[in-house]
């Protein structure tokens, strides 16, 4: 009886052996090689230098022997990854082209059957060395052209149009900052629109390090735009930059370097690096598109404080367990001791350490920072950022901050109506210099304080590739004072947003935040003082 084409040619062993002729024309279908390819690539990491190592081939396969004597003449034949050959599958003359094709560069004499066959699937060869010399055209014009051989570049854009309402009757009292609801409607309640654009640069020079330089420029002005901080540090968007006093100037955001010790340990310093980027595990699933910058610190905004500076970290980690150590300086490159410097008073320093453990859906992480609230001549560090004014303005003396978080997260194994959940606590005790003792109101002092966060994620709700989520906590606020008073400082902060995925590059989210009492003990005793905050963002990513 004769065997079809697809069953006795199809390893192109017997047709090279001479074995089978009977090739039936088929359409030209290069979709049909593409199964073939993808099991030739994969086997070509494991060479097949004998018949055995294909599982279901047997001696008693009419085929068995001229399958043999391809592997032992040739050395050309592929299987599958599961280390399947499949002699029985059908194939495509592309597939089959593709056989002849891989063997043909181990052939070194040319005999009579090789000739009809290669005169048999003459169209289809033709078809593959013209798809391959445009592939090899392509490559090489892309080695002309590209930036470097090292280096990949990435770039973020994010828009942001928003306004702010203040509502409440607390009136200013002396030289504190709260103002009636009608003065900061007038001064800080303008929409405006503004921009943040990163260049990330990521440089590998062994293929397991990494160089990271991060060019940034924005127009959110600290000192001019509500979303940059200016009227309050806790309405601070998580991408609001801007370098120095004047907008549209390009500055240099990060630039630190990362190697690996073994197989267990990363190192990682530079000039300018964060305490964020040097930690093993960021313990949170939220969010997908951040907002305010203090919902993104794990619900512990004085042990997460993202200090920038020079520093130096090392990560070990093994088994999901991860345990770092890293210090940042701020004040790093300024030599005078009372200002700046490596280790001095003044460098505006954190020591961090963390321990934690992660697992596919969940992670839990400890941390531990010390933080100088400022250098000897009582600059604020800006590193106790998130909390009331009335917590602000007291870490703003110096004196050192021992700052403890614990915080985690779960997240379902698909997405859809059940949200991940991401949740965090802080502590921070504060002791003050002998000088700040002496000549400041003690009730004014916070010595301890305290904060939290809940967030939940939805991924993929109501359309695939589309994100919400929303955030209640309270920021940092005063739970003792060194008079030994009652503090009634506290205050709520909630946001919520949804972010529309319009193509794989662009979203657009808006989102709104309410802050209940954000001056905390500093608004006056049975007054209020709120803001309500709105924006839209669209972030192009590339």
């Amino acid at each position: 009886m004769k065997k079809n084409w697809f069953a006795s040619c199809n390893a192109l062993s017997v047709a090279l052996l001479g074995s089978c002729w009977s090739v039936q024309a088929t359409e030209l279908n290069i979709n049909g090689v593409s199964d073939y390819a993808a099991s030739a690539s994969a086997n070509s990491r494991e060479q097949v230098t004998s018949i055995t190592q294909f599982s279901d081939v047997v001696p008693t396969d009419w085929a068995y022997q001229a399958l043999s004597n391809l592997i032992e003449r040739y050395g050309c034949v592929a299987g599958y990854p599961n280390g399947t050959y499949r002699g029985n599958r059908a194939m495509t003359r592309f597939e089959a082209a593709a056989l002849l094709n891989a063997c043909l560069d181990r052939v070194t004499e040319v005999t009579d059957e090789l000739k009809r066959l290669m005169k048999e699937f003459e169209k289809e060869l033709a078809i593959l060395k013209g798809r391959v010399d445009g592939l090899e055209a392509r490559v090489g014009e892309l080695e002309a052209t590209q930036f470097t051989t090292t280096t990949k570049l990435e770039g973020l854009t994010t828009f942001v149009v928003g306004a702010n309402v203040f509502g409440g009757d607390a009136n200013a009292t002396g030289d504190q900052p709260v103002a009636n609801q009608k003065r900061a409607n007038r001064e800080f309640g303008a929409t405006s629109f503004n921009y943040d654009t990163q260049l990330t640069l990521n440089t590998s020079f062994t293929g397991k390090d990494n160089l990271i330089t991060i060019l940034r420029v924005g127009n959110f002005d600290g000192g001019k735009n509500v979303f940059g901080g200016s009227f309050l540090p806790l309405s601070t968007l998580e991408t609001a930059f801007q370098e120095g006093d004047e907008p549209n100037i390009i500055g240099l955001d990060r630039l630190y370097y990362s190697f690996p010790v073994g197989d267990n340990i990363v190192l990682t310093f530079g000039g300018l690096v964060g305490q964020e980027d040097m930690l093993g595990i960021w313990p949170s699933a939220y969010p997908s598109d951040a907002i305010l910058d203090v919902t993104t610190l794990n619900g512990a905004p004085g042990a997460y404080n993202k200090n920038l500076g020079a520093g130096a970290g090392v990560t070990w980690s093994a088994n999901g367990f991860s345990a770092t150590a890293n210090y940042v300086a701020a004040s790093a490159n300024i030599s005078t001791p009372s200002k700046g410097g490596v280790g001095t008073a003044g460098a505006g320093s954190t020591g961090t350490l963390q321990i934690g453990y992660q697992q596919e859906q969940w992670g839990l992480a400890a941390i531990y920072t010390s933080v100088q609230n400022t250098n000897q001549n009582g600059e604020p560090n800006g590193l106790m950022a998130f909390g009331t004014q009335f917590v602000l303005d007291s870490y703003d003396n110096p004196g050192t901050t021992s700052a403890f978080g614990l915080s985690g997260y779960w997240q379902p194994e698909t997405s859809g109506w059940i949200p991940s959940i991401s949740a965090g606590w802080g502590y921070n005790a504060t002791s003050y210099d002998s000088t700040v003792l002496r000549s400041v109101d003690q009730s004014t002092l916070v010595t301890a304080s305290q904060s939290w966060t809940v967030a939940l994620e939805w991924n993929d709700v109501v359309l695939k590739g589309n994100n919400a989520g929303m955030a209640v906590g309270q920021p940092m606020f005063a739970t003792e004072l060194e008079s030994g008073d009652t503090p009634r400082d506290g205050n709520y902060i909630w946001e919520w947003w949804y972010q529309f995925q319009v193509t794989d590059n662009i979203s657009v989210t808006p989102a709104l935040f309410y802050l209940s009492r954000p001056f905390g003990q500093e608004t006056p005793s049975d007054t209020t003082f709120n803001q309500l905050g709105g924006l839209v963002k669209t972030t192009f990513s590339f």
